[in-house]
C-alpha cells in the first residue's frame, strides 16, 4: 500500500523536521529523504494507473524508514537522552534510516526513467482515469429494476392478512436483496401503516443478545437502563411485551441458517394486528423454511433494458441522456455483468469517475469482459476493478473497512477520524486531513463502494455499510498488500500474522490473554471482543486503538507510556463504588493524542460512576477530540490561570456530565477552537445552581447539543448570539418555561434545529429571526401547540420533520408547506404520527446524536 506509507512517512518527517531549526549534514539528509518521499506520492497522484510502478519495493522502505524513525523517538523519550546535542540526535538518526533512505533514492530514480520514458499524461486516453473526487449530489438514490418487485412487497405488507405474516426474500448475493428491502422499509406508506418498525441484521457471528440490545435499541432502552435486564431472558420478555400490543414490522436481514430463524423468531409474539416479518436470505431452504407456503419473493437477475437504464442512472444521473458515441459500449459493459445490480453498480461507479471517452470505456468494457469468464465465484474479479480504477488516495481508505465485522454500521465521524490518526490522508490547502477524510468517504459512497444508511440533517453522512461481497474484496486485497489482517480465531497461522502485521482487527476472544509475540510492527488494534490484553508495553509503536466496543476488566494503565499513540477509545468496567474515578496523571505522556473516547461501563449493579480527567489534560497541546460518555474535565483555575493551558486545538467536546458545581462552564470560553460541544446534565442537578450565571460558549461553536441543562428560554439568547452556530439540537430538559419568544439578529447562520422532547406551550418567532435555516426537527414535543406560521417565510427552509408529537403541530407543517408551495418553492415535510406513549429516555448516546 505504497500511498499510504507515503503519506504517513511525510507527516511524520513533517513533525520532526518541525522541531529542528539547526542546520547541518545530518539534518540535510533527513529533508532528502521528505523530498524524495513527495517527489513519490506526486507521481502516484499524477500517474495513477501506471503498472511499472515498484509498489511493495514503495511500501516497505516507507514502512522501515517510519518505523526507524519512531523507534528512535521512543528510545529517546525511554532513556531521557533529551539532553544531547541537536548534530548528536541527526546523526544517530541519519545512520538507523541510511539503508532506507538510499533504498528509496533508488526507487526515486526508477520511477523518474518511467515518468520520462511514458507517453501517458494526467489527461491521457489510453483507458485510465482521472484521480478527480466524485462531485456532491443532492440525490443519488436510484433504484432501478426493482419498482415491480418493490410494488408487489408493499402489497403484501399492507395487506388484509390480519395475523402475523413471514415475507422471505431470496436471491443470490448481489442481486439487489437488502436493497429492495430498505427501499420498501423507508417507503412513506410502510412508516405510516406499521407503529414499530426494526431492521437486524444476522451476520454469521451473530450472538442472541447483541440481537436483542439491537431490539431495544429501537424500541427506546437507554444504555444507562441495560442494568434492568440482567438476563437474555429479561430482554426477550420486555422486547415481546413491547410488540405484542403493537403492529410490528421486523426486518431480519441475510438470514443463512434456519436454526438462526428459530433463535430470533422465537422473540417476536404472533399477534393479529397485521404484523409483519421480512427475511432476506440466500439460502432458498431458508425461505422455504421461513414460509412452507412457498409464498417468498425472489430476486432475479436482470434483464437487459433494466441493467442498461441502472448503469445510464447511476453514470448520467445529472445529465438527461448518455452521450450516443458511448451507448453501444455501455451496453456492452451491462452485457457482462450478466445481469447482476451490485457488479452494474460498482462498475457504474468507475465509469462515472473515469474520463467520457470512447476509448476510455472500450478498455473498461475489455477488462469488465475478461473479468467475467462464467464462472459464479460471487463475480470477485468483476468487483475488483473497482478497487484497480480507485486513485491511490482512496485505496487504503477503502481496504480500511474490511477490518469491521460484516454487516457492521460504521459510524462516519469515527472512521474519518481513524483515517486522520493512521496518517494516510493528506491535508490539501486550506482542508485539514478530516475534511479531506469526509470528502474520502463521500467519494467511496458515489463509486457504491460503500452504502449510506443514515445521513446528517445537513446531508452529510452519517453512518455507512459495506456489502458482504466488497467486504471479502477488501480482506482479500488487504491481505495481498500486508495492510490489515483479521483475526477470527487464534491458531499457529495467526500468531505468524500477527508478527508481519501493521494493523490488526480482532474477532475473537483471546483465551489466557494476547499471546507473546512480537508485535513491534503493529500500528493499530481494532477491537470487537473482549479483550484480555493485559500489557500494552510491546506494543510500542500503536497509532491506533479502538476497544470501544469491548470491556476491558481492568484499568489499563501502561496503555499510556504508547507515546505515538493519536487515536484511544476504550469502555473500562469500574465496579467500585465511588462516585468518580479519577483517571491516572501519566495520561498526558500521550503527546501526539489527537482523539481520545472513554465510556464507563457501570455493569448490572445499579450505581453509577463517572470518570474525571486529570489536570494534566489542560496542557495536551494536540488533542482535537475529546468524548467522555459518563465523565468530566476538572476545573483549571483550581491549579493555575488559563493563560497557561495547551487545549488549544480542540475541535470537539462531548457528553460532559457532572454537577454544575463541580465543572464550571465558563472555562470553555477558553477553548479557542471548539466547534462541536454535547452537554449533558445529570438531573438531580436542575436544583442546584443557575447555569445561565456562568454559561459561555467560544465563538467558533458551529454545532451544539444541549440535554438536562433545564435553563429558562430567556437564557437562549446566549445561544442565539454564537455568530459561527449551524447545528442546534435542544434534547430532554435543555430548556424549560411556556414560552420562548426569539430576537432579531441572533441565530444568524443556524441551518438545522432539533426539539427533541424539549418544546415550550407556545413558539413566537419572525422569519427574519433564522434567516438561513434550512432544517426544522420536532421530536416528541407533547406540548408545543403549533409551529410558527412565520416559518413559511424563511427563503431558506427545505424540510420540516414533525416525528411523533402532538396532530395539531403536523397539521401545522402541512399548512406552512402549502403555503411555501403556493410562492412557487419547494418544502419537504416529513410527519410520522404515533399514539403511543413516550419511549424511554436515550440517553446521549455520541455515536447516535
Amino acid at each position: 500500500m505504497a500511498y499510504a506509507a507515503l503519506v504517513s512517512l511525510a507527516q511524520l518527517l513533517d513533525q520532526i523536521l518541525d522541531h529542528d531549526e539547526h542546520t547541518n549534514y545530518f539534518l540535510q539528509q533527513i529533508k532528502s529523504l521528505h523530498q524524495n518521499t513527495l517527489s513519490l506520492l506526486n507521481f502516484l497522484d499524477d500517474y495513477p494507473g501506471e503498472a511499472a510502478l515498484p509498489e511493495v519495493r514503495i511500501t516497505t522502505a516507507a514502512n522501515q524508514s517510519e518505523d526507524t524513525i519512531e523507534r528512535h523517538i521512543s528510545d529517546q523519550i525511554l532513556s531521557l537522552q533529551n539532553s544531547e546535542s541537536s548534530d548528536l540526535y541527526w546523526l544517530k538518526l541519519y545512520g538507523s534510516l541510511r539503508e532506507s533512505m538510499e533504498e528509496i533514492d533508488s526507487i526515486l530514480k526508477e520511477v523518474n526513467q518511467v515518468k520520462s520514458s511514458s507517453s501517458a499524461s494526467k489527461e491521457h486516453s489510453s483507458g485510465s482515469f482521472s484521480p478527480r473526487l466524485a462531485p456532491k449530489r443532492k440525490n443519488d438514490t436510484v433504484v432501478v429494476g426493482l419498482d415491480e418487485d418493490a410494488m408487489k412487497l408493499k402489497g403484501r405488507l399492507c395487506g388484509e392478512f390480519k395475523n402475523l405474516q413471514t415475507i422471505p426474500i431470496v436471491g443470490m448475493g448481489g442481486v439487489g436483496k437488502t436493497t429492495l428491502a430498505r427501499y420498501v422499509y423507508d417507503d412513506p406508506l410502510i412508516v405510516h401503516h406499521f407503529d414499530v418498525r426494526v431492521w437486524v441484521t444476522i451476520s454469521l457471528n451473530y450472538s442472541i443478545r447483541q440481537i436483542l440490545l439491537d431490539l431495544v435499541s429501537f424500541i427506546g432502552v437507554s444504555n444507562k437502563e441495560l442494568h434492568k435486564f440482567d438476563t437474555d431472558a429479561l430482554l426477550v420478555a420486555y422486547v415481546y411485551k413491547y410488540l405484542k400490543r403493537r403492529r410490528y414490522l421486523i426486518v431480519m436481514d441475510d438470514l443463512w441458517n434456519t436454526n438462526v430463524f428459530d433463535d430470533v423468531r422465537m422473540i417476536f409474539p404472533d399477534d393479529s394486528n397485521g404484523s409483519r416479518i421480512v427475511v432476506t436470505t440466500r439460502q432458498l431452504d431458508v425461505a422455504s423454511y421461513a414460509d412452507p407456503s412457498g409464498r417468498f419473493h425472489r430476486v432475479e437477475l436482470m434483464n437487459m433494458d433494466q441493467s442498461w437504464n441502472l448503469l445510464r442512472e447511476k453514470v448520467f444521473a445529472n445529465r438527461e441522456h448518455c452521450p450516443p458515441e458511448l451507448e453501444q459500449i455501455g451496453k456492452l459493459i451491462v452485457e457482462n455483468c450478466r445481469g447482476l445490480p451490485l457488479a452494474i453498480v460498482v462498475i457504474a461507479g468507475v465509469l462515472r469517475e473515469a474520463n467520457q471517452t470512447q476509448d476510455t470505456w472500450r478498455n473498461i468494457a475489455r477488462n469488465v469482459k475478461g473479468a467475467f469468464d462464467g464462472s459464479d465465484e460471487q463475480f470477485m474479479e468483476i468487483l475488483s476493478l473497482s478497487y484497480t480504477y480507485l486513485p491511490h488516495c482512496l485505496r487504503p481508505c477503502f481496504l480500511y473497512m474490511g477490518g469491521f465485522p460484516e454487516d457492521h454500521e460504521i459510524s462516519a465521524s469515527k472512521v474519518i477520524k481513524l483515517w486522520a490518526a493512521e496518517g494516510f490522508v493528506k491535508p490539501n490547502g486550506s482542508k485539514n486531513q478530516e475534511e479531506v477524510a469526509e470528502e474520502y468517504l463521500e467519494d467511496l459512497a458515489k463509486r457504491s463502494l460503500v452504502l449510506v444508511v443514515k445521513k446528517r440533517f445537513n446531508g452529510r453522512i452519517k453512518a455507512v455499510k459495506i456489502h458482504d461481497l466488497l467486504r471479502d474484496l477488501c480482506l482479500r486485497k488487504a491481505r495481498e498488500e500486508n495492510f490489515l489482517h483479521v483475526i477470527n480465531e487464534f491458531s499457529v497461522d495467526s500468531l505468524k500474522v500477527i508478527e508481519k502485521s501493521r494493523r490488526l482487527s480482532i474477532f475473537s476472544y483471546i483465551l489466557g490473554g494476547f499471546p507473546e509475540v512480537d508485535c513491534s510492527r503493529i500500528h493499530s488494534l481494532l477491537l470487537f471482543q473482549h479483550e484480555a490484553l493485559h500489557s500494552w508495553r510491546s506494543f510500542s509503536l500503536l497509532r491506533v486503538v479502538d476497544a470501544l466496543s469491548v470491556i476491558l476488566d481492568f484499568y489499563p494503565d501502561d496503555i499510556f507510556e504508547l507515546f505515538h499513540l493519536r487515536y484511544l477509545a476504550f469502555t473500562f468496567d469500574y465496579t467500585d463504588k465511588r462516585h468518580h474515578y479519577e483517571i491516572p496523571k501519566s495520561f498526558s505522556k500521550l503527546e501526539n493524542l489527537r482523539t481520545l473516547i472513554i465510556r464507563q461501563f457501570n455493569g448490572f449493579y445499579g450505581f453509577r460512576t463517572t470518570c474525571c480527567m486529570p489536570f494534566e489534560i489542560w496542557r495536551m497541546t494536540q488533542l482535537r477530540h475529546l468524548i467522555l460518555l459518563d465523565g468530566f474535565l476538572p476545573d483549571p483555575c483550581s491549579e493555575t490561570c488559563l493563560e497557561t493551558l495547551a487545549l488549544e486545538n480542540l475541535q470537539t467536546l462531548s457528553n460532559i456530565q457532572e454537577e454544575w458545581s463541580k465543572y464550571c462552564l465558563n472555562n470553555l470560553v477558553h477553548l479557542h477552537k471548539l466547534e462541536e460541544l454535547k452537554f449533558h446534565a445529570m438531573p438531580h442537578d436542575y436544583h442546584r445552581s443557575d447555569l445561565s450565571r456562568n454559561l459561555v460558549f467560544p465563538l467558533t461553536m458551529k454545532k451544539l447539543t444541549l440535554s438536562g441543562c433545564n435553563l429558562p428560554w430567556e437564557s437562549m439568547t446566549i445561544v442565539g448570539s454564537l455568530p459561527n452556530l449551524e447545528v442546534l439540537k435542544l434534547k430532554k430538559g435543555a430548556f424549560r418555561g411556556l414560552k420562548w419568544e426569539t430576537t432579531e439578529g441572533e441565530f444568524c447562520r443556524l441551518k438545522v434545529l432539533v426539539m427533541d422532547r424539549t418544546d415550550p406551550r407556545i413558539w413566537i418567532t419572525e422569519s427574519s429571526h433564522f434567516p438561513t435555516l434550512e432544517v426544522l426537527v420536532l421530536r416528541k414535543c407533547y406540548t408545543l401547540s403549533e409551529i410558527p406560521y412565520s416559518i413559511c417565510e424563511i427563503q431558506t427552509l427545505e424540510q420540516i420533520k414533525v416525528d411523533c408529537c402532538n396532530s395539531s403541530i403536523g397539521e401545522s407543517a402541512k399548512r406552512i408547506q402549502e403555503e411555501v408551495q403556493s410562492f412557487g418553492n419547494e418544502l419537504e415535510v416529513l410527519t410520522i404520527t404515533s399514539q403511543l406513549e413516550p419511549a424511554l429516555d436515550t440517553g446521549m448516546d455520541f455515536f447516535k446524536s
